[in-house]
């Protein structure tokens, strides 16, 4: 049993599988506690229903889609060994969203680490990211994201992403570090743009 904040079927809005339906499947708990969260409401794991393994595989697969994308809150902060099991025996690609903050468990098609300053990432979910997406609020995060993809593996893709609050002050700023240090590319919340969850 998980408890889950929500799910559905949308749209991916950010990296690099932006713009490729997925089925959505949020689970609660977090204690990150980013100050820009956008669903802090999925911190308290206690305040969300539970489902077992059956009950989300088969809304998965009711919506038609094969991809299958596990967020929160910090998923990690469960064991989805047996999630990811038979998410995958049904035929399903299983794209991870985590902090990187605790060990990452399961079977993984994709898996984005976002790391955030309120709890630093561990070294081997860094090495296990194949998308490293870091949140630019400010100048002083380029440094930041350059630590943290340095403990990445080789085949890892950089994505800087703006704090959408900060949108037009720190793109800008993102499009000239793109253009001096090629090894990242930009991600948008294109989600937002097309007002799709």
């Amino acid at each position: 049993m998980l408890p889950i904040v929500e799910h559905f079927y949308t749209i991916q809005g950010e990296g690099r599988n932006t713009g490729r339906a997925a089925y959505f499947v949020r689970i609660g708990g977090c204690d990150v506690g980013c100050v820009w969260c956008d669903v802090k409401e999925s911190w308290d794991a206690s305040k969300h229903p539970e489902l077992s393994i059956d009950e989300i595989k088969n809304l998965v697969l009711a919506s038609g889609t094969k991809n299958v994308v596990i967020t929160g809150g910090e998923p990690m902060m469960f064991d989805l060994t047996e999630l990811t099991a038979e998410l995958k025996n049904a035929g399903l690609n299983l794209w991870l969203e985590t902090s990187g903050a605790y060990p990452i468990s399961g079977n993984w098609d994709w898996i984005c680490v976002s790391p955030k300053k309120f709890k630093a990432p561990l070294d081997e979910a860094l090495a296990k990211a194949d998308e490293l997406k870091v949140i630019v609020f400010n100048h002083s995060d380029f440094e930041w994201a350059e630590k943290h993809l340095a403990n990445t593996n080789s085949y890892c893709i950089g994505y800087l992403q703006p704090e959408y609050s900060r949108l037009e002050k720190i793109i800008p700023e993102i499009v000239e570090y793109v253009k001096q240090h090629q090894q990242w590319i930009i991600s948008l919340q294109t989600h937002k743009v097309i007002n799709v969850p």
